[in-house]
């Protein structure tokens, strides 16, 4: 825990996290963990980061807790619940390396498809509820594995163009319920042990700074700013995460 690398890397993750967390940096926050895993096992870090992630996600749901869409969760939790439960019945046999890569994968098609004409036309529609349950349960899936359910997430919600207040806040509760529903798996897969925690304790107020700070600029930038942004971060995520699951691919 005194060790500078390790504090820098830790610090900066979980901030990033704490951002995303309150809407700012879209779906920037799964750096969180292929970050952590660059000075501690991966799935160590996963196992510390989900406590750090409930004390942010308590504080983004109370700060947007009148701002969410309804709607959208009850049609994505159902999935994001088999997908969860697929994470952990899967958990020893799926690697970091093949989850990073394939979220990066879905993300940048994403994004490529958020390019073209036809996207245009589905903004606005009512949410597609079959739709709605996949992304759902791919969500809930790679949270589980590496808490990379933000792009997937995103898949299905940000063509809605939500006003950002109402994003963000829909966003918070999808993850917060998912987060919670993880902690007893994580307990059974001995995730949640005493040096988990012990770091996990340490690194929260700093995610929480994090969840504070971008609740204050989201509440001050403009909507077309915010999705221009948002679909920036997207892009620039889906590159860093395939090149991660590639590198590790390779390196066996």
């Amino acid at each position: 825990m005194i060790d500078p690398v390790f504090v820098t890397v830790a610090v900066i993750a979980v901030l990033i996290v704490g951002l995303s967390k309150a809407g700012l940096l879209g779906g920037l926050g799964v750096v969180g963990v292929p970050l952590l895993a660059l000075v501690m096992p991966a799935r160590d870090a996963a196992g510390m980061m989900l406590p750090v992630l409930l004390c942010m996600d308590a504080v983004a749901v109370w700060m947007y807790r009148k701002e969410f869409d309804r709607n959208i969760l009850k049609i994505m939790l159902p999935g994001a619940a088999i997908g969860t439960l697929l994470g952990w019945a899967l958990w020893a046999f799926v690697s970091d390396a093949v989850v990073l890569l394939m979220v990066g994968v879905v993300t940048l098609l994403f994004v490529i498809d958020a390019v073209f004409p036809i996207r245009k036309k589905l903004e606005g529609l009512p949410p597609s509820k079959p739709w709605g349950i996949f992304w759902g349960g791919v969500a809930g899936f790679t949270s589980f594995i590496s808490h990379t359910g933000g792009p997937p997430f995103q898949i299905y919600v940000l063509p809605r163009k939500l006003p950002p207040l109402v994003y963000s806040g829909t966003t918070a509760v999808f993850f917060a319920i998912v987060n919670t529903a993880k902690l007893i798996p994580y307990f059974f897969l001995g995730q949640l042990n005493v040096h988990n925690l012990t770091l996990s304790a340490a690194l929260a107020p700093v995610g929480v700074i994090g969840v504070f700070l971008g609740i204050y600029l989201v509440r001050r930038i403009s909507m077309k700013l915010f999705y221009r942004i948002a679909y920036w971060l997207v892009f620039l995520l889906a590159l860093q995460l395939i090149w991660d699951g590639t590198n590790r691919l390779l390196a066996g």
